[in-house]
């Protein structure tokens, strides 16, 4: 029998065994493929968006022009698959994504810690002063990103439940959006402060905090019919039954 999972369900894809033998080693089933396919993406854009977050960019939508930092315009998707592993897997599973992807951050920032400890052969592409143009600051870049994607996405996960329960498991759209928008704007604000809080004057970090949320937003809005598309196939695909409304 499998082990039940903290979402309240089963594992259903763990190697098992029995006291007389050896656990059996065997292929992870669709459930637990797709889990860590989505949990491998989240961890990926989370961290590119760490390394290219030094860069700024003019991104037109909608008609409007937004600033904002290149590590915003993967980031979206990560508030995207947490919705989807807490619809599919529950909040436990979906937190257990968000605290990877906070360890990998932190291993991120120790690598780039490391290769700054050795300087650059004279064949090297590579420069001492090339690595450190781009990467010097990375360490305050991963730390703001961070503080600011622990508390943003566990926060996201709890309101994304709220909404689910509020709305006895309907309406995927208002828990999809209730939740992203909310903590977008809390994710805005602290990625801002801590990154720049002695580098520019209020009125321009709260410029940035504008451009970045409303960014955010409407990417939540137009990622909608995804998060709609993305339950339904799961669902299908993987043969897990909608979870209990309190799940």
């Amino acid at each position: 029998m499998s082990s039940p999972s903290p979402a309240g369900g089963s594992w259903g894809d763990e190697p098992t065994g029995s006291a007389a033998g050896p656990a059996v080693d065997r292929p992870p089933g669709r459930s637990e493929t797709a889990f860590l396919l989505l949990a491998g993406l989240f961890v990926a854009a989370l961290v590119v968006c760490n390394l290219i977050a030094n860069k700024f960019v003019s991104v037109g939508l909608f008609g409007a022009t937004f600033v904002l930092s290149a590590g915003a315009l993967p980031y979206p998707a990560t508030f995207l698959v947490t919705d989807l592993l807490s619809e599919v897997w529950g909040r436990a599973r979906a937190n257990l994504v968000v605290v990877s992807g906070f360890v990998a951050s932190v291993f991120v920032l120790g690598v780039l810690w490391l290769g700054d400890l050795f300087p650059a052969i004279p064949e090297s592409r590579v420069s001492d002063g090339a690595y450190r143009e781009v990467f010097q600051s990375a360490w305050r870049v991963v730390a703001a990103s961070m503080t600011a994607y622990l508390v943003a996405q566990l926060v996201d996960i709890r309101l994304f439940h709220f909404w689910r329960r509020l709305t006895r498991g309907r309406h995927l759209w208002l828990r999809n959006n209730g939740s992203t928008v909310l903590s977008q704007l809390l994710d805005s604000v602290l990625v801002v402060l801590v990154l720049f809080y002695d580098r520019m004057s209020l009125g321009q970090m709260a410029a940035i905090i504008g451009d970045l949320w409303l960014f955010k937003v409407l990417v939540a809005l137009l990622d909608t019919p995804f998060f709609y598309l993305g339950t339904w196939a799961l669902q299908r695909w993987t043969g897990r039954p909608p979870l209990p409304v309190d799940a």
